[in-house]
Order: structure tokens, then sequence, then C-alpha cells
């Protein structure tokens, strides 16, 4: 696996859960870890000793300061020493562009110069990797959440804002169904795997609906309702960017052609499990 992360460490956990030795990459691994050290900006990569056997990749690592991706430009040549049967790429859905709040799906394909700069080059990972010859399949996903990274977290510290803006929606999915997708489509057949998959929960939706309904699972005031128009100006660039694209991302090519069942179909399921794990994990 390359990259972990929130995402990877997760994923890694549960292959092992099902018995299957899994190899980690880290810029900077913890001692005594089993994680290889790989750092592309310095030009760390793991040997090829290390790497041998290897049949399946999961690539997590985001693209470089130069919009390129970090594996395939550091660890190409390393990996066509392998006979990779599978590459997982963790892409955005981002790359679809701002669709005014309409619904796309795989075979959409915005112009690429409408892009932000962050998902264009995610847009180019991708192009590298499937034009790579090897078994590819992308996996485009909305803003993730999990235990221990939720709304409830910032209501906790008392730094969550209620910002509403008038036809707005986000895509969202829980980090157990992105592990769950994923491992669904390893299930498959090899030639049943699609090579874009949306990995997104069935419930668009305004972000101070979430925001609302964490508050009422944890039985905390909300924070003073904003206007969008009326903050705009205070924000930054990279803030005001998350506000810009619109769009509803449809799941059917994962649900109903691959038939995989999203354990929280919406927010209010996956924060209800979050709540309980955090819950769990304070004794």
């Amino acid at each position: 696996m390359i990259g972990g992360g929130y995402c990877g460490h997760r994923f890694a956990t549960r292959l092992q859960e099902l018995g299957t030795r899994v190899i980690t990459t880290r810029r900077n691994p913890e001692a005594g870890s089993n994680a290889l050290a790989f750092n592309s900006d310095d030009g760390t990569i793991p040997s090829a000793e290390a790497l041998a056997g290897t049949t399946h990749v999961l690539v997590t690592a985001p693209p470089d300061r130069e919009g390129q991706d970090p594996c395939l430009k550091a660890l190409e040549s390393q990996l066509r020493r392998l006979e990779l049967q599978w590459v997982g790429y963790l892409s955005t859905t981002g790359v679809y562009g701002d669709r005014k709040g309409l619904w796309v799906n795989e075979d959409d394909e915005a112009p690429l110069e409408s892009l932000l700069r962050r998902s264009a080059a995610r847009r180019r990972c991708e192009e590298a990797w499937l034009s790579s010859g090897w078994p590819v399949q992308i996996f485009r996903l909305p803003g993730i959440y999990g235990p221990g990274r939720n709304p409830m977290g910032s209501l906790r510290r008392g730094e969550s804002r209620l910002v509403h803006k008038q036809g707005q929606v986000f895509c969202r999915i829980h980090v157990d169904d992105i592990v769950g997708a994923i491992t669904h489509c390893l299930a498959l057949l090899a030639e049943r795997r699609p090579a874009l998959l949306n990995v997104v929960d069935a419930w668009p939706a305004p972000s101070s609906d979430v925001i609302s309904y964490a508050a009422h699972l944890l039985g905390c005031s909300l924070p003073e309702f904003q206007p969008f128009e009326a903050i705009a100006g205070e924000l930054s660039p990279m803030a005001l960017s998350f506000w810009r694209d619109n769009r509803r991302v449809s799941n059917q090519r994962l649900t109903q052609g691959l038939g995989y069942g999203l354990k929280y179909p919406s927010f209010r399921e996956g924060l209800r499990a979050c709540l309980n794990e955090e819950q769990a994990q304070l004794g």
C-alpha cells in the first residue's frame, strides 16, 4: 500500500483481519513498525527485495507539488518488475467539477481546464495510471468521514461553523464503506471490475444538515447560523474553493451494477456509528 493515511490504515487493518499479508509505506516510519520508508521528495524508496512477491497495490498518496503521481514517478521501474494483478488508486469526485447540483456518473467527464487545480492534478494522475498497462481501478471519493474524523469533533471543541449556501450539497462516504467497496471489488472476477468507480453514499446533503444532525446526536447547541454570502469575503481561497463545486454523484455502478450494499447509506447512519465507536474507545 503506497501512502497509508486514514483510509489506508483502515483498509490495511481489515485485510490483516482477513489473514492477508500487507506491506505499507510511510514517509517517516515509526521505529519498530513494519512500514517501508517511501518519500519521493528526497528519493527514499523501498528496495526491490522488500517489494518482491507483491501482486496487489493500493495507492492512497495525493499528487506531489508538481501535480504528478509520486508513486509512478519514483516507483514505476520497481513495479514493472512485479507481476501485478491489480492496482487501486484513490482519487476524488472533484474530477467532475461544478455541475450546479446535477447528478453525475462515471461516464461524465468535465473539461480539464474547468477543474480546480488540485482536481485537475488528480485527473492527470488517473490518466497516467489508466495508461500504465496494469489492471487499474480508480476509486473516486467525496468527503471522507469516520471515527475521529467527523463534525462531532469540531462541535465538541467549539470550532464548528453552521454555514449554509442555498442549493449547495456535498457528497460523503464513511471510511468503512471505502474499505468495504474496495474489498468487494477484489472479490470479483477481474473482468467485472470497472476501471472507474464512484464510492459515495446515497444522500448528498448541505453541510448544515450534517452539522445539525451531529449536534442532535451529541445533545449540544448549534453554532450561530451563517449564510454563505455573509461570510464569503472572510474566507481563504482554499475555503472558497470548497464551496465552488456543487454536484450529486451517483453510486449506481457500485450498488446496482456490482451489488455492493452500503453499510451507511447516509450521514445519519454513519454518524451514529462514529459516535458508538468513539464512545466504545473511551471505555
